[in-house]
């Protein structure tokens, strides 16, 4: 069976079909600062690869979709071009296509954290250094 399995792989890159480790690429394409941290986004389950869960060493090709969780933001991402070598910015961009869907359900949730965060009473939490001056003396007074 092994022979098989073998002989499937030369098949499939005699035909031309490039592949790349999902690490190499998410590190070229500038969604992680070194490889390290896309090994470890991936070990951690952060990345997913046509809905599956990835390993660093997983291949990826052309026209594969990933879902990558950073932070608050989710992307759904399609891939359109294979490159290990990290670039500028702007040829970076060009590796890789955010999902129409995967666009607007970002700017949703950002615009809910930002209506959250909006809601929240100014004053409220810690005490200012005068009001901790008034609390001090009162609790002082009462002993």
């Amino acid at each position: 069976m092994a022979h098989k399995s073998a002989s499937s792989e030369s098949d499939s890159k005699a035909a031309g079909e490039k592949r790349i480790r999902i690490d190499k690429w998410l590190w070229a394409a500038r969604f992680y600062k070194t490889r390290s941290l896309a090994s470890e986004a991936i070990k951690g389950g952060k990345v997913s690869v046509n809905s599956h869960r990835a390993k660093p060493s997983r291949e990826v090709a052309l026209g594969d979709i990933l879902v990558l969780r950073q932070g608050f933001d989710e992307k759904t991402i399609i891939v359109q071009a294979l490159s290990d070598k990290r670039g500028p910015a702007t040829v970076a961009q060009q590796l890789y296509q955010e999902t129409a869907g995967s666009m607007q359900k970002r700017e949703k949730e950002k615009e809910l954290r930002k209506l959250a965060t909006a809601q929240r009473p100014h004053g409220e939490g810690r005490p200012t250094k005068r009001s901790r001056r008034q609390i001090h003396r009162f609790t002082r007074s009462e002993s």
